[in-house]
């Protein structure tokens, strides 16, 4: 049998909860859904794999075809990053925290790395990590790499 999910079938949110707590579907968190293809939504009949896909999704850039100054950078992070810190933000980041050092000193994208993870971390509070608007902070591992992308520098 297949039953193809309406509108009415989608209640809740696709994402449910906030943090370690978040679930798709208020179900099951992402990837340990990805093997349990008879997946449910709790208290239904509808299946979950049509919300889950194990094929990654790929993007070449050809670093040959752009020229690159020292300010750009490939910020490549786990999930701790990404959960609670969207690309608009790192971006911010990234100038924020570039633009305070001289382009030719090394230091400046471990700094970069080291302030995304600080951020997305939060603060300790009362109600667990919390980032500087109060929404949860991540309760995963952080691991975040700041990739520059003009290639080595004249670094004196």
């Amino acid at each position: 049998a297949y039953k193809k999910i309406e509108e009415d079938d989608l209640k809740f949110p696709l994402i449910y909860g906030e943090g370690k707590k978040a679930r798709v579907m208020a179900t099951i968190g992402v990837t340990r859904g990805l093997g349990d293809h008879d997946l449910k939504v709790f208290s239904s009949n509808i299946h979950i794999k049509p919300f889950l896909s194990c094929f990654p999704e790929v993007r070449v850039y050809d670093l040959t075809q752009y020229e690159h100054c020292p300010d750009d950078v490939l910020v490549l992070g786990t999930d701790g990053l990404w959960d609670v810190t969207n690309d608009t933000e790192v971006a911010g980041v990234v100038m924020e925290v570039l633009t305070s050092y001289e382009p030719n000193d090394p230091c400046r994208y471990t700094m970069v790395a080291q302030e995304l993870v600080v951020r997305s971390r939060g603060v300790l509070k009362e109600r667990g990590w919390r980032l500087a608007n109060d929404k949860l902070g991540s309760g995963d591992d952080i691991s975040v790499f700041v990739i520059p992308l003009g290639g080595p520098g004249n670094y004196t």
